[in-house]
């Protein structure tokens, strides 16, 4: 996409407005439903739908300009009120509605991010709105927010919202992460921050003017939000859009999606490429034409060369192609890109001796008959992108190859978290022991190999047994490569600290299908079998769990923290388990929740 494929614009409404003076009837959205129908909306109509909620905003706020919170399931209803805030000017606040089979751990992260937010508003649909007001009207303190229902605003006029808003703030979001390895915090993203993250991914993905999207991801989160909503828009290609619910339920729905609108560009985290594989059937890939597709990008969780390697080998009969693969990294305090290859490039992947990045901390070369890890490359930062492996301890940086916490410097780094300036500054605003800075710290562990990133781990769930390094990841892959019975990408190994050893324990948690005690016998002994000989650590805990209660953030990545605190709690719906300080607790005893 070239410069002139932009829109000049200080602002996401002003670039919605623009799109709709120059290309009214052009495909702006496209979402496709369940049952494979799909409804269409023009720049036209997203931008007259989107004045009418401004207006709904305008009225239910009394001229507060406190964000305004986005319930929505994924559809268009959610889009309309994402791009009302923006002519409203005030912050949107996105959000995963209530489930209603789990109101008990939905509803209080909800109420933390509303107290936390100060949101004046509530944005959502008819069929929400009345549960919504009378549970508003008891959980939150103080005023409660006002609830507007955007399905029932007129959607035609022009309304009298000016294009450019009028409030000189420039924040347009409050991105709360997703919380994989803490509570969440709201991140502050201006249009500015938005902008630019979306020329640079529009640059690293290669967008043309022949361009087109197709994804299931979450609109909360921030690979889906940003990059499949706005930088569409900031581009101007169509993109369409599936609900991540319709994906997990029917996962060759995603793919039937780009075979028939033909997209040239579609992504997901690593357990979305999986997922395709284990379910497709012969039927399923009958028919199924993936040559449109020129870049498939693969993140927000590690990247696994095996992933890669079943995707391409399952659909490359459907003409799709290994080269598009596009492993990259990015996070949400960095508005989302940071680092990524060249389109239709090819990935690269190396493979290091295990001890010395357990040991020494450094990416030497694996000898053939050396344990090994083989690490996928996330790219080469984005233009005016600058990042550094820092010894996290020191803040001295480190040479390539060598491993250390991720920092960066970028235009697309955000101002901080909401109302927490000190956990800001130490976020935001470190600096090396010579006074460089100041960059973002990310908390993710990685090295540079001639000038690519790789990422190990996460610094929180780092696991230290005996004076070793373990990465959950490395653990977890072994298991889900060994062991059958256990669900791939729904499981956790994390440590717990033995009150009188004053030792940490290793526990590996991982979801299993229903079944017969002896099945759940043959997993367990097969988890302690595989992590004792690969990892050259004994377990000493594993817990089988009903499927579908791992905890997990809104891209789907298993929130280990929180997996650690239900283990500790004993909240966890285990189906059974094995503890080696309770011998009275056999591996296979059905454990009822």
């Amino acid at each position: 996409m070239t410069a002139s494929h932009e829109v000049g614009a200080e602002s996401f409404a002003e670039v919605l407005r623009e799109r709709a003076r120059r290309s009214p009837h052009a495909i702006a959205y496209r979402f496709v439903s369940e049952d494979e129908s799909a409804e269409e909306l023009t720049y036209a109509e997203v931008d007259a739908r989107a004045r009418g909620v401004a207006a709904g905003i305008a009225a239910a706020a009394a001229g507060r300009p406190a964000p305004a919170l986005l319930l929505f399931t994924p559809g268009i209803d959610y889009l309309v009120g994402l791009f009302g805030c923006f002519y409203a000017g005030v912050p949107a606040v996105p959000a995963f509605p209530p489930d209603p089979t789990r109101l008990m751990r939905t509803l209080p992260r909800l109420a933390a991010i509303i107290e936390d937010s100060g949101s004046d508003v509530v944005l959502t649909t008819s069929d929400l709105a009345p549960f919504l007001a009378e549970w508003l009207a008891t959980a939150v303190a103080g005023r409660a927010p006002g609830v507007v229902a955007i399905d029932a605003l007129d959607r035609g006029g022009d309304h009298g919202v000016p294009a450019r808003p009028a409030r000189p703030s420039p924040l347009a979001l409050l991105q709360y992460t997703s919380g994989s390895t803490a509570l969440p915090r709201g991140v502050m993203l201006t249009h500015a921050h938005l902008m630019n993250n979306c020329r640079d991914i529009s640059r690293a993905f290669g967008v043309h003017a022949g361009s087109s999207g197709g994804i299931w991801l979450p609109p909360y989160h921030d690979m889906g939000l940003i990059g499949g909503i706005l930088t569409p828009l900031f581009t101007g290609i169509p993109m369409s859009l599936m609900s991540p619910v319709t994906f997990l339920r029917r996962p060759l729905s995603w793919l039937r999606m780009i075979s028939r609108y033909g997209a040239t560009i579609t992504g997901g985290p690593n357990f979305a490429y999986d997922l395709c594989v284990r379910r497709a059937t012969e039927a399923d890939v009958e028919g199924l034409d993936l040559s449109s597709v020129e870049l498939t990008f693969t993140g927000a969780e590690p990247v696994r060369a095996e992933t890669i390697a079943r995707f391409v080998e399952r659909f490359r009969p459907c003409g799709f192609r290994a080269a598009s693969f596009y492993p990259c990294y990015g996070l949400a305090e960095a508005t989302l890109f940071v680092t990524g290859g060249t389109p239709l490039g090819g990935w690269r992947s190396v493979s290091v001796e295990r001890a010395g990045l357990e040991l020494r901390g450094v990416a030497d070369p694996a000898p053939p008959t050396e344990p090994s890890r083989t690490l996928v490359s996330c790219g080469v930062p984005g233009p005016g992108t600058r990042l550094l492996i820092v010894d996290p301890a020191g803040h001295e940086p480190r040479d390539d190859g060598s491993v250390g916490e991720v920092w960066i410097d970028s235009p697309s780094v955000a101002d901080g978290y909401w109302r927490r300036p000190e956990e800001s500054g130490a976020t935001f605003g470190a600096r090396t022991a010579t006074g460089d800075g100041p960059f973002l710290r990310t908390g993710d562990l990685g090295f540079v190999l001639d000038g690519e990133l790789f990422i190990v781990g996460r610094m929180k769930d780092l696991i230290v047994l005996n004076g070793r390094n373990h990465h959950p990841v490395d653990i977890e892959r072994v298991c889900e490569s060994s062991v059958t019975g256990i669900r791939r990408n729904c499981g956790a190994a994390f440590a717990v600290e033995h009150d009188e050893e004053a030792t940490e324990r290793l526990v590996v948690v991982y979801e299993a299908d229903l079944g017969a005690e002896e099945q759940y016998r043959a997993a367990i002994d097969g988890i302690r079998r595989t992590v004792s000989i690969e990892m050259n650590v004994p377990p000493d805990a594993v817990v089988l769990v009903r499927p579908r209660t791992m905890p997990k953030t809104s891209s789907g990545k298993v929130q280990r923290w929180l997996a650690r605190r239900q283990y500790v709690a004993g909240e966890l719906e285990e189906l059974a388990r094995y503890d080696r300080r309770a011998p009275e607790e056999r591996a296979g005893t059905r454990r009822e929740p």
